[in-house]
């Protein structure tokens, strides 16, 4: 990442004022580190009396085991406002703190005795031990925005990695239980020995966190530069977007295939909490139906992600014949059946309006289509002493009428309490999904008892009726004049 684009990104998740809490044991280079991010990040941008300020408030640090930070301190003493060179501006304090005390270490005590000391927490002194811990923790939960954990290997100073355990721990927990946005840095005097890889993989396992391996003596502008990048991907997602095809997207909510990814997308929210989760090799989105999730887009700035869910190759077709009732299963047949469907759907369309009406009123007419039209020669003639031309044109109407069918079935069941038994099955079963349709009277269910009726009174109305009917609509359509028509058969 380009180095104006990370700190204008860190600006803007943090509202521009970063604080950055540095804990964990003492004795592992805290003080170090903040040095050199002043050194490298802070100076640069500052002038006159300001640089001079910010230089000589920068902490003091020294190997072996004593403890040379004795209170929290705020560096520089008040935040300094840097503009990075495409006009970002963000203000950077950090926080070096004590830490929380290790075995071994030296400075805690004097004569044998706790050291007392004063602290702005209390008006009477306390032990060094008991202020350490409590300014830790007042940094961690009150003054940081960001924290960095800082713990070590054992490669320098005089104490063994085994000393920095507990308060590590301790460090740890408190951010985590917090939910602020942490690093680990595991200060290493030989980043790439097998030690340092070793208690890197431990702080990784028990912690759940990803540590990086830095020697803080050594450190410059580009390691500086990797240790903000990382605090980004320790910052939660805010928002995160699953782009499906949008062939999908016309399913109804509750189709079984939307079901399925909405299932899916939630299980992977579930193991999607911070933007470096994101970045994991599986995104967590699985299903038997979908090929691949790939992560497109991540806005860092604000912890916006987009990934792009892509299908099973079947599945599009699969869906194709489970909503048209025909199987298809390649282009070929999906083309075929898109002109078959259109030319039904031309038709259709030349109906619709008539059998909308129809449905409404009880009557409607479907218009005849030009090309049905068809004209006769004209011919000349003659009113008096004028001349004309008459033009005759037929065309088929198709005339739909509404006819309520009425049937009814009469079964004889036995005495008037078997009668009413009945009547009182089919009520209880009127709230099932096919209501009293399915009920069996000898051996035959009401449904088709019903069709059966409808059937014979449909097939009731003889060729004859038909012809006879049509030809006294010809009449009505042509010669009525809105008079009263008698139709008698």
């Amino acid at each position: 990442m380009e180095k104006f684009d990370l700190y204008k990104d860190i600006q803007t998740r943090t509202g521009g004022d970063i604080y950055v809490g540095i804990v964990g044991p003492v004795r592992t280079g805290k003080s170090t580190f903040v040095r050199k991010v002043v050194e490298h990040l802070v100076l640069p941008e500052l002038e006159g009396q300001e640089h001079d300020r910010a230089k000589d408030e920068m902490p003091a640090s020294a190997t072996g085991k004593t403890v040379t930070t004795v209170e929290p301190k705020f560096i520089p003493r008040e935040a300094a406002q840097i503009a990075i060179g495409d006009g970002t501006v963000m203000k950077l304090r950090m926080v070096d703190c004590v830490g929380f005390l290790v075995p071994g270490a030296e400075g805690t005590e004097e004569n044998g005795v706790p050291r007392m000391v004063k602290t702005p927490w209390q008006e009477q002194p306390m032990a060094f031990g008991e202020a350490a811990r409590m300014g830790t923790q007042k940094v961690i939960t009150d003054h940081a925005t960001v924290g960095i954990v800082i713990t070590t290997d054992g490669s320098f100073g005089d104490l063994p990695r085994e000393s920095f355990l507990e308060a590590e721990k301790e460090a740890i927990t408190q951010l985590q239980q917090l939910g602020k946005p942490f690093l680990v840095i595991l200060n290493s005097a030989k980043p790439y020995s097998e030690e340092a890889r070793a208690a890197s993989a431990y702080l990784n396992d028990t912690y759940g966190v990803s540590s990086m391996i830095l020697n803080c003596e050594q450190i410059g502008t580009k390691e500086i530069q990797t240790v903000f990048e990382e605090f980004l991907l320790e910052f939660p997602l805010t928002r995160v977007v699953f782009q499906i095809p949008k062939w999908t997207e016309t399913l109804e909510n509750g189709h079984w295939l939307k079901q399925d990814l909405f299932a899916a997308a939630k299980n992977a929210m579930q193991k999607l909490h911070t933007v470096r989760d994101i970045y994991a090799d599986s995104l967590g989105v699985n299903s038997e139906f979908i090929k691949k999730a790939k992560l497109e887009a991540v806005d860092l700035s604000n912890g916006n992600a987009e990934i792009d869910i892509q299908m099973q190759d079947s599945l599009y077709y699969q869906v194709l014949s489970e909503m048209t009732g025909t199987e298809i299963a390649s282009e070929y047949k999906l083309i075929s059946i898109v002109r078959e469907m259109s030319a039904l759907k031309k038709e259709y369309e030349a109906v619709a309006s008539a059998v909308n009406a129809v449905r409404q009123t009880g009557y409607g007419v479907i218009t005849p289509l030009k090309e049905e039209i068809q004209m006769d020669e004209p011919v000349v003639i003659r009113q008096g002493n004028k001349y004309g031309v008459k033009i005759k044109a037929t065309s088929p109407s198709i005339h739909l009428i509404r006819a309520d069918i009425e049937t009814e079935i009469a079964p004889i069941v036995g005495s008037e309490s078997q009668a009413e038994d009945l009547i009182n099955y089919m009520r209880e079963n009127e709230n099932s999904e096919e209501g009293a349709w399915n009920t069996l009277i000898f051996g035959k269910s009401i449904e088709q008892m019903v069709e059966d009726g409808i059937q014979a009174k449909l097939s009731s109305i003889g060729e004859e009726s038909q012809q006879r009917l049509q030809d006294t609509m010809k009449k009505i359509v042509n010669e009525s004049k809105g008079r009263i028509i008698c139709i008698i058969f």
